[in-house]
């Protein structure tokens, strides 16, 4: 059972210029975003580009160089004691000791937080019912992802930070932990996901921030970020001139394979009736049109330069 979290839709995580130095190398360089009550937060970006020196401040792991940093109002360094009775943390892996067993992890991890009956709930909405006896060097990648989450979950946080939360899950676990994430949405509590998994951000998020080179490039919600990117797409079986094609609609025109083209900028049904027309001139037929907005990846893609996450 996931209990109500209050405020909803009210600022939970706020972070102002903040900058992050490791020694030399700067992390994070005066980044600053506000992640909400009731809504999932992806935050995605490159390797390299700042995003866990950030979450790692947030969580109070990490020292902010500069800026600041409130969650649920609190600071995370001053007053770390408080705030980690109302947040979880899920990690991608690591941090849990190798013959420990999962119902004794799970059980103990709530009656930390006073919550001991919640242990038996947990299992169940986790689905690690089956494994309860089994420890955890002996779990496989998914299940360990599962017992992660069911350890964030234990003291009903108001906010959790999510590392990679579907990575190296089936499609039946991916689907559990997406259910999950909307009932942690639903009740009220900010979710906050650090994920490579663009398919993934773009299935459940309500905001995304991008990093790139240790700054945010592109935030809002997934139609903000798609609004300045629309695309007609189509497919031939014959090469075009792309050139002339481009001069006649007055818009780029790029080759995605042999056979796929992009019309970029634009989803005008005016457009579309200026490519048949100009494909019927030049006796080539197109189908497999569509319009619409860029999917996450290709904006991605744009924001970054093309660098790989």
């Amino acid at each position: 059972m996931i209990l109500p979290a209050p405020h909803t839709n009210a600022i939970a995580v706020e972070v102002e210029g903040l900058t992050v130095r490791h020694g030399f190398t700067l992390a994070v360089d005066n980044v600053s975003f506000a992640a909400r009550s009731g809504r999932v937060t992806a935050i995605v970006g490159p390797n390299g580009a700042g995003k866990t020196s950030t979450i790692e401040v947030c969580e109070g792991f990490s020292r902010a160089t500069s800026g600041s940093v409130r969650v649920l109002g609190l600071d995370p360094q001053k007053q770390r004691a408080q705030l980690n009775k109302r947040i979880g943390v899920m990690l991608q892996d690591g941090g849990i000791y190798p013959t420990a067993r999962v119902g004794e992890l799970i059980r103990h991890y709530c009656t930390l937080f006073g919550n001991q009956r919640l242990h038996t709930e947990l299992l169940n909405l986790v689905g690690l019912n089956h494994v309860v006896n089994t420890t955890y060097r002996r779990l496989s990648g998914g299940e360990k992802q599962r017992l992660s989450l069911a350890l964030a979950l234990a003291n009903n946080p108001d906010v959790i930070f999510l590392d990679e939360p579907t990575s190296g899950i089936d499609v039946h676990g991916r689907d559990l932990i997406r259910s999950i994430i909307q009932q942690l949405r639903d009740r009220g509590c900010c979710v906050i996901i650090a994920t490579h998994e663009l398919d993934e951000a773009e299935r459940f998020a309500d905001d995304i921030i991008v990093f790139h080179q240790s700054k945010i490039v592109a935030s809002g919600t997934l139609d903000d970020l798609r609004a300045n990117h629309e695309e007609i797409r189509f497919r031939t079986s014959l090469s075009i001139d792309i050139a002339s094609l481009a001069r006649h609609l007055g818009f780029e025109v790029r080759m995605v394979d042999r056979e796929r083209y992009i019309v970029d900028g634009t989803s005008n049904p005016e457009v579309i009736v200026a490519l048949t027309g100009w494909a019927k001139d030049h006796g080539m037929s197109i189908v497999d049109v569509a319009a619409g907005s860029r999917r996450l990846d290709d904006v991605f893609r744009q924001l970054t330069g093309g660098d790989q996450q």
